[in-house]
């Protein structure tokens, strides 16, 4: 089962809580040297957050958009132990073990609609990555967008493939469409959608999909009272995201007339 080559990194100190979300990430150093933005799987959409958050970036990673790598994050129980904050502390007990990390960006600015910069190619990628995706939280109240060197990239996917709350009901979302697209923080900017979808269908194959969906642990994908697989739970990623990328003519139409 060939996946990505995704690092594994140990964290070694607890740097600082970022407040902005519900979920308390956290920026830590890890044994490489290196600050990254946790994200815990003791928050409060747990693993599946962690999931979206992997698949998001490399699928946008694919896209040729610019994301900060993803690391794996082993978190031993030490640093639930000293941590004084007991909302930090439970965090962190329920997080032992491997979690989900992204390289900080120092010095990266939150987009801002009214002020930023992004290109109309740029833009009309991340709308239907997006779309495909069904990532509602890339709004002007939420842009989960950076201005890092003069570039624009991307942040905060595990708000993404909801479906996945409620396995149960997966295959009713194959065909589905993408309404919330309207609320878009760059829709306005997305004048290029068809050729971008072109791009998208040049670069994101099955074998893509297959290597990004691979690359999920067991461990994100096991859940207590469960009538899935890890395997089977990979299957149905895969089938989803294809069905998503041969309905992408649908979803520029929608965006399309969403401006």
């Amino acid at each position: 089962m060939n996946g990505l080559e995704i690092r594994t990194v140990n964290v070694v100190q607890y740097v600082k809580p970022l407040r902005e979300g519900g979920s308390l990430p956290a920026i830590v150093e890890a044994d490489d040297g290196f600050l990254y933005v946790i994200k815990f799987r003791g928050a409060g959409q747990g693993k599946k957050a962690l999931i979206a958050e992997l698949i998001g970036a490399e699928l946008a990673r694919a896209m040729e958009l610019k994301v900060p790598e993803i690391v794996f994050m082993h978190l031993d129980e030490s640093f639930s132990q000293t941590e004084g904050d007991q909302e930090i502390q439970d965090l962190l007990k329920f997080s032992i073990g491997l979690n989900l990390g992204l390289h900080f960006l120092s010095g990266a600015i939150t987009y801002d609609p009214l002020v930023s910069t992004a290109d109309a190619m740029t833009s009309s990628k991340v709308v239907l990555l997006d779309s495909i995706i069904s990532n509602i939280d890339r709004t002007v109240k939420n842009t989960n967008l950076l201005n890092w060197n003069r570039e624009l990239w991307l942040i905060d996917h595990g708000a993404s493939l909801y479906f996945h709350h409620n396995w149960k009901n997966w295959e009713s979302h194959l065909e589905r469409t993408f309404p919330n697209v309207k609320d878009h923080v760059l829709l306005e900017r997305a004048e290029v959608l068809k050729e971008a979808a072109q791009l998208i269908k040049d670069s994101i194959s099955e074998d893509v999909i297959s290597k990004i969906v691979n690359s999920i642990p067991d461990d994100f994908l096991q859940e207590e009272s469960d009538d899935f697989s890890e395997n089977d739970k990979r299957q149905i990623y895969k089938q989803l995201l294809m069905a998503k990328l041969a309905n992408i003519d649908n979803l520029v139409k929608e965006a399309a007339n969403a401006r």
